[in-house]
C-alpha cells in the first residue's frame, strides 16, 4: 500500500512508523464513545480507498474522526482491545521493500490473514490444513495464499485469487453473500519461504454487518461454514490474540483440551537465528469446514481427521505460518510475546542478501505434459 497521511492527527506518517500508541488508539476509542465532531482533515489515501468515501467538500457537514477508520454501527460485536487492535492493523505501514519490485514473478507470493469478531467481541484468524496432494509443506497449517501469476499482481490480489481457490472465498466483493465484506488492513513485511521465495503477509478483516429486522450475523456460523476447502483438508480459526501467550487464554464456557498451547526453539535459519513457534490451536469449540467435494489427497487427509475427530482436540500451527501470526498480533495489540522472538518483522534482510548474492533468479519452468504441469502448480503453493 501507498506511503498516506495520519488521519489522527494530518501529519505525514511514514512507511516505516511504528504501529498507534496507546495515546492514539485511545483518542480513538475515546472519539467513538462520545461520538463527536471535529474539523475535516485530509483523509488517508488508503483508507479513502478502501471505504469508497470521497475527500470533502469545502461547506459539507464535518465528518465524525471515527468514520475514518471504521464504520462504528458494523463494529458492534467488537471489544474495546479488538477494535484498538484493528486500528492499528489499519494505521500500519510497512517499510520500503524495493526488492520485491525486481523479484522474478515466480520469486513472489503473498498470503492471506483474514480475521473476523467472534461473539465475545475477540479476533480469530482463519487458517488452513493443506492437503495432502500438495507435495511442499502437505498436511501443515497455513493461511490461504500462493505464488503471483504476474509481475502486474499486487501481494492483496494474489493473497484473494489464491483464497478463491484453496477455500472458496470469492475474489469479487459483490459475491460475498449477504451481510458479509471484506476490509484490506495492511501488509506485513515479506517473508523468506523454504523455497526461497518472497512471501508477503496480507491482513484483512471479514465484517459481518448488521441487517435492519434481523439478529447480528456471526462469522464462524453464517460464514465460515458457507467456505468450500477446495485445495484444502480443513478450515479452522485460532484466537488471534492467543498467539502472544506462553498458555491458553481460556474463555467462559469453553473447555480446554489437553494439552500444551504453546513450545518453540532456536533454528539457524540461512545463518542466523531464527525462533520457530509452536502453536497447538484447540478446535474442540469450532466447527472446522473440509471439502465438500472428496478428490485426492486433501479429502483423504480430511477423512484421516474425521478418523481422529475424538483423538485430535488440537492443530498444530508452526513454521512461516506461525512467525507470521507472532508478527500480526504483536501490531495488532501492541504488545510484545510471553516467549522468546525475533524481535524483527519478516526476514526482508534475508531476501534483500540473497538477492544482492544472485540467489534469487527466474525459476525455469520445466517442459512436461499437463500432469507434470499441475503437479508443479500444486508445488508452488506456499
Amino acid at each position: 500500500m501507498s506511503s498516506s497521511t495520519n488521519g489522527l492527527s494530518g501529519t505525514a506518517r511514514r512507511n516505516d512508523s511504528p504501529p498507534l500508541t496507546e495515546l492514539e488508539t485511545a483518542e480513538i476509542l475515546q472519539s467513538i464513545r462520545n461520538s463527536t465532531t471535529v474539523p475535516a482533515t485530509t483523509l488517508p489515501a488508503d483508507l479513502a480507498l478502501s471505504l469508497d468515501i470521497q475527500q470533502q467538500h469545502p461547506g459539507d457537514e464535518p465528518r465524525d474522526r471515527a468514520s475514518y477508520y471504521w464504520d462504528a454501527s458494523t463494529m458492534a460485536p467488537l471489544n474495546a482491545v479488538s477494535a484498538a487492535a484493528l486500528a492499528r492493523l489499519r494505521a500500519y505501514k510497512p517499510p520500503p521493500f524495493p526488492v520485491w519490485d525486481r523479484l522474478p514473478v515466480s520469486r513472489r507470493a503473498a498470503v492471506l490473514i483474514l480475521l473476523f469478531a467472534d461473539r465475545r467481541g475477540d479476533l480469530r484468524v482463519v487458517i488452513t490444513m493443506r492437503a495432502a496432494s500438495l507435495r511442499n509443506f502437505s498436511g501443515h497449517a497455513a493461511f490461504p495464499g500462493g505464488k503471483a501469476d504476474s509481475v502486474e499482481e499486487s501481494p492483496y490480489q494474489i493473497a484473494r485469487r489464491e483464497a478463491w481457490e484453496e477455500i472458496g472465498l470469492p475474489m469479487d466483493d459483490s459475491k460475498i453473500p449477504k451481510p458479509f465484506r471484506i476490509e484490506p488492513l495492511c501488509c506485513l513485511p515479506c517473508s523468506l519461504a523454504k523455497t526461497e521465495m518472497a512471501v508477503r503477509p496480507c491482513v484483512a478483516f471479514l465484517h459481518a454487518d448488521d441487517v435492519p429486522g434481523k439478529p447480528k450475523a456471526m462469522v464462524d456460523e453464517g460464514m465460515i461454514p458457507r467456505l468450500d476447502a477446495k485445495e484444502v483438508a480443513a478450515v479452522f480459526s485460532g484466537p488471534f490474540h492467543n498467539f502472544l501467550k506462553a498458555k491458553d487464554e481460556s474463555q467462559e464456557g469453553e473447555t480446554i483440551p489437553p494439552g500444551d498451547w504453546y513450545d518453540g526453539y532456536w533454528h539457524s535459519w540461512q545463518n542466523e537465528p531464527w525462533r520457530v513457534h509452536n502453536f497447538h490451536v484447540p478446535v474442540n469449540n469450532q466447527k472446522v469446514t473440509k471439502p465438500k467435494v472428496r478428490e485426492g489427497g486433501q479429502g483423504a487427509l480430511a477423512d484421516e481427521l474425521e478418523d481422529e475427530e475424538d483423538e485430535v482436540q488440537r492443530f498444530l500451527v508452526w513454521g512461516m505460518t506461525g512467525r507470521m501470526l507472532v508478527d500480526a498480533a504483536r501490531i495488532a495489540y501492541a504488545e510484545e510475546p510471553e516467549f522468546e522472538h525475533n524481535a524483527h518483522y519478516g526476514d526482508e534482510h534475508l531476501l534483500e542478501r540473497l538477492e544482492n548474492t544472485g540467489r534469487l533468479p527466474e525459476k525455469k519452468r520445466k517442459e512436461v505434459g499437463q500432469e507434470a504441469i499441475k503437479e508443479e502448480v500444486k508445488d508452488a503453493k506456499i
